[in-house]
């Protein structure tokens, strides 16, 4: 690390703390040559990997984009603000935890879907129907037998 001060390059570490709830280390330093203290924050950096279109193009990951199409679904439903948030972030850290460089939209919108199955069906229904491309009535009742597929089983029974 470089002094701000007399832009030496030797420098000693006097005191590392947590910061920003983990997310980040403080630590005081103090330069060999000039005595100067100063402050420096270290935090990881995350790159998430790039994104194959069904087209063949390729995008780098956009946070936006991803919020923008959970969000959509998730309109009007009885999901809190930080439900979403919580599903957000276990959908990037699903991504991230693969370790590819590159995966295609067809992997993140499947983990989208898992997400979007176990926290509401409806936004799930709402998110395949698009994901999917639902041409008929016929492909809803599809899927929504595949959500509850021991509901039609316990309802045949009790017949």
């Amino acid at each position: 690390m470089h002094c701000p001060y007399c832009n030496a390059s030797e420098t000693k570490v006097i005191d590392s703390r947590l910061a920003a709830e983990g997310a980040q280390v403080r630590r005081r330093r103090s330069c060999n040559s000039c005595q100067e203290r100063f402050t420096t924050f270290e935090m990881v950096e995350v790159v998430m990997p790039r994104i194959i279109k069904s087209s063949g193009k390729i995008e780098p990951y956009d946070n936006e984009k991803l919020r923008r199409s959970i969000l959509l679904p998730l309109q009007k439903r009885p999901i809190t603000i930080d439900e979403q948030e919580a599903m957000i972030s276990r959908i990037e850290k699903r991504v991230r935890q693969m370790g590819e460089r590159e995966i295609s939209s067809k992997v993140l919108g499947e983990i989208i879907m898992s997400e979007l199955k176990t926290l509401d069906d409806v936004a799930y229904v709402r998110f395949a129907s698009v994901y999917r491309d639902f041409q008929d009535i016929d492909a809803f009742h599809q899927e929504i037998a595949n959500i509850r597929p021991n509901e039609k089983q316990s309802n045949e029974t009790d017949k």
